[in-house]
C-alpha cells in the first residue's frame, strides 16, 4: 500500500547533502519492488519511500563535502530510495549538476532512464554510422533516450510504439515506427537488423522470435530481462543492468543543456498522486517519462 507520510526532515551526515526536491519521476521498476519481485536485488526495511530520480536544491551539506554547496541544482540517481518526498539526503557523489537549460523538475526524468539508454547504446550496442538497430519499446521513458542517443551514434533507427507514443517517437528521431499493436515485427522490416535493444518484459517464446530478427553476428541487448543467446551463437546476447555512473549523468546533462538531447515529460503529478501513477502504470495507461512534484 503506498501512502503519504508527514516525517522529519533528514539530516546529512559525512559525504552526503540534503536536497530540496523539485521532482522525482516514476520507473516502472518501482512496481516490482513494490511487488516485492525484486527482492533479491533489493532487501528493504519497511516502511519504505519509493524513488530513484531525483531534481533538486541543496540545502545543507555534512561534513566532507566539498563538491556541492547550498543553492546548487542538482539532478541524481539515490539508489537507496526516498526521492519521492520533499526532502532527501543523497551521496553527495552521486548527485551532478541539474541542466541549465530546462526546468529543474523536468531533470528528474533523466537519471535512471538516460543512464539506462546510455549505457546500452555506447557500452553494449557497439553501434555504427549506417547499422540498422530496433528499439522495442521506445514509448517508455528509456525508449524515448535510446532512440535519441542510437541516432546521434548514426544508426537508422527502427522503433515499436503504440498508436499513442508513434507519433513523439518519430519526432525524437526515429526514421521508422512499427505499430506493435497490429503489426508483425518480422513483417515490417525489410531484412534483419544489426542490432537490437529490447526494453520490454518478454517470454522465453517471445524472446526466440526477436532472435531471429538480427543478424548472424549481430546483438541483442535487453534491459528487462535476460534473453539466452542461440546455441549456434550466431547472436551476442546482453542482459543489461544499469548503472549509477555521476560521470555519464553529466554528459547527459551536457547533452541536455546542447540542444542535442530533448526530455519529454509526458506528465506531472502531484505526488500525492504517486498511488493513481502507479496504478495507471499496471493499467498500462502511461507513455513516456511522469515526473512527481512534492
Amino acid at each position: 500500500m503506498i501512502r503519504l507520510d508527514d516525517v522529519p526532515v533528514p539530516t546529512p551526515g559525512p559525504g552526503e547533502v540534503l536536497i530540496q526536491v523539485a521532482a522525482t519521476s516514476f520507473n516502472p521498476s518501482e512496481v516490482g519492488l513494490r511487488r516485492g519481485l525484486l527482492r533479491a536485488v533489493f532487501a528493504l526495511d519497511l516502511p519504505y519511500t519509493l524513488g530513484v530520480d531525483v531534481a533538486g536544491t541543496v540545502v545543507a551539506a555534512g561534513p566532507e563535502v566539498a563538491t556541492h554547496k547550498v543553492g546548487d541544482r542538482v539532478v541524481g540517481r539515490v539508489d537507496s530510495g526516498g526521492t519521492a518526498a520533499e526532502y532527501v539526503v543523497a551521496d553527495a557523489d552521486a548527485v551532478v549538476p541539474a541542466p541549465r537549460t530546462v526546468p529543474l523538475a523536468h531533470a528528474a526524468a533523466l537519471p535512471i532512464a538516460g543512464l539506462t539508454a546510455w549505457q546500452a547504446v555506447y557500452e553494449h550496442a557497439d553501434l555504427h554510422p549506417g547499422q540498422r538497430v530496433l528499439v522495442n519499446g521506445a514509448g517508455g521513458g528509456v525508449g524515448g533516450f535510446t532512440v535519441q542517443l542510437a541516432g546521434r551514434a548514426g544508426a537508422r533507427v527502427i522503433a515499436t510504439a503504440s498508436p499513442r507514443s508513434a507519433d513523439t517517437v518519430r519526432q525524437l528521431g526515429a526514421d521508422q515506427v512499427v505499430d506493435y499493436t497490429g503489426t508483425a515485427l518480422d513483417r515490417a522490416l525489410t531484412g534483419p537488423v544489426d542490432v537490437l535493444l529490447n526494453l520490454v518484459p518478454i517470454d522465453r517464446t517471445r524472446a526466440a522470435e526477436l532472435l531471429r530478427l538480427v543478424r548472424p553476428g549481430g546483438r541483442l541487448v535487453s534491459v528487462t530481462v535476460p534473453v539466452e543467446a542461440p546455441a549456434e551463437g550466431l547472436v551476442t546476447t546482453t542482459h543489461l543492468v544499469t548503472r549509477n555512473e555521476p560521470a555519464q549523468l553529466t554528459e547527459l546533462v551536457k547533452l541536455v543543456d546542447s540542444g542535442e538531447l530533448r526530455l519529454d515529460i509526458a506528465a506531472s503529478r502531484p505526488l500525492a498522486d504517486l498511488a493513481g501513477v502507479h496504478r495507471d502504470a499496471e493499467a498500462g495507461r502511461m507513455r513516456g517519462k511522469t515526473i512527481l512534484v512534492p
